[in-house]
């Protein structure tokens, strides 16, 4: 499946932002989505994920801030980013995910940057 990020920008603080991820090639509903974000400087790290079940995983740093879901008819997958604060400054990524692990699967694909000014 290939995967295109995009909806990344500049927010103040407090602010909002949509990312999305758009699936080609196979079915999202098929697979375990997720987004993860590499901060600079810093590992890649996991955000959150939606089970094929629709059944959706969060990181503690993002619980009650972001929210994953997902249009199985658009093959997409959304990540609404609420009250941004500047560490979630970073390059997001979407991917599937193995949940075992919690690790991609597959390649990275070129990330959508967010930058969050304080």
């Amino acid at each position: 499946v290939q995967l295109q990020a995009s909806g990344g920008g500049l927010v103040q603080a407090g602010g909002s932002l949509k990312l999305s991820c758009t699936a080609s090639g196979r079915a999202i509903s098929a697979y375990d989505m997720g987004w993860f974000r590499q901060a600079p400087g810093m590992e890649r790290e996991f955000v959150a994920a939606i089970r094929w079940t629709g059944h959706t995983v969060y990181a503690d740093s993002v619980k009650g801030r972001f929210t994953i879901s997902r249009d199985i008819a658009k093959n997409t997958v959304w990540l609404q980013m609420n009250s941004l604060r500047s560490e979630d400054t970073a390059l997001y990524y979407c991917t599937r995910v193995n949940m075992a692990t919690m690790t991609s699967i597959g390649s990275w694909g070129q990330g959508t940057l967010v930058t969050v000014s304080s």
